[in-house]
């Protein structure tokens, strides 16, 4: 009995070692015969160098000798787009890389219309990041992200098509700034916040003005307000219990501390 790949074969007295070789040649052939492939590939085969199709998932068959199959992966494939040092369009310096999510989807075109989509992909990736971010000011980079992010997918789905690969999304990483340029933003910063404080300072001042006016014109109207007004000064400074007293020099009070301060003179020269 002769064992070979979990088949028993039995041979005979009467078997030659000729049909015994031609067997396991037969049964090579079979196995060669079959493949199998993944749910998530696909093989393109090549018959004599000619395309014959995509074939899988699950079992299949092939000529042995003459076929040649390739196998495609159709999972998304996360590529990462090296740091690129790039010039903006307000010629700001910027270190930015990304992430390119992408994936197979025509695995024939992905074999016969590009060498090494994946090569082929990072590079595409590189250049048209490169183009994009030199077109915009540093401002957009960190404002409009998701702007830039969708640009980029749209440009690189429209070159990777003819391929067959679908670009599922792009993502900006990081962006990176020389230590001048750091320094030079938050000195920008910095001077935004005190314009807006300034800005709220003068505002206050204007509304504080337009109040004493509005009062001004109210004691004006009525001189008893400003009597009491003027009283409950008097009360207000001497609970600071301090010597010094403010007061208009036009008013009766101030007339008559007048007269008795120019009193107490003339009777210390006498």
């Amino acid at each position: 009995m002769l064992v070979l790949g979990g088949a028993s074969l039995q041979v005979g007295p009467g078997t030659s070692i000729g049909s015994i070789i031609l067997i396991i040649i037969i049964l090579i052939i079979v196995a060669n015969m079959v493949k199998i492939v993944k749910e998530y590939e696909r093989a393109v085969i090549f018959r004599l160098g000619r395309l014959l199709g995509a074939k899988g998932p699950g079992v299949f068959m092939i000529l042995p000798f003459l076929d040649k199959i390739t196998i495609v992966d159709l999972r998304i494939v996360a590529l990462d787009v090296p740091k690129q040092g790039i010039i903006t369009r307000d010629n700001v310096t910027v270190d930015v890389d990304a992430v390119v999510y992408l994936k197979v989807a025509d695995p024939v075109n992905a074999i016969i219309k590009i060498q090494d989509y994946i090569n082929a992909s990072s590079l595409i990736s590189q250049t048209t990041l490169r183009d994009v971010i030199g077109q915009v000011e540093f401002d957009d980079i960190l404002t409009k992200r998701d702007e830039l992010n969708k640009k980029v997918q749209n440009i690189l789905d429209e070159i990777t098509d003819p391929w067959g690969i679908k670009v599922s999304s792009v993502a900006i990483r990081d962006v990176s700034l020389p230590d001048v340029m750091q320094r030079a933003i938050a000195k920008q910063a910095e001077a935004e916040r005190e314009k807006r404080a300034r800005i709220i300072i003068s505002e206050g001042e204007m509304q504080a003005a337009k109040n004493m006016a509005t009062a001004a014109e109210s004691y004006a109207a009525s001189p008893h307000a400003m009597r009491l007004r003027e009283l409950q000064t008097w009360a207000e400074v001497a609970r600071e219990k301090n010597m010094i007293v403010v007061t208009d020099s036009r008013s009766e009070t101030g007339e008559a501390l007048g007269t008795v301060l120019a009193a107490t003179k003339k009777s210390q020269q006498r």
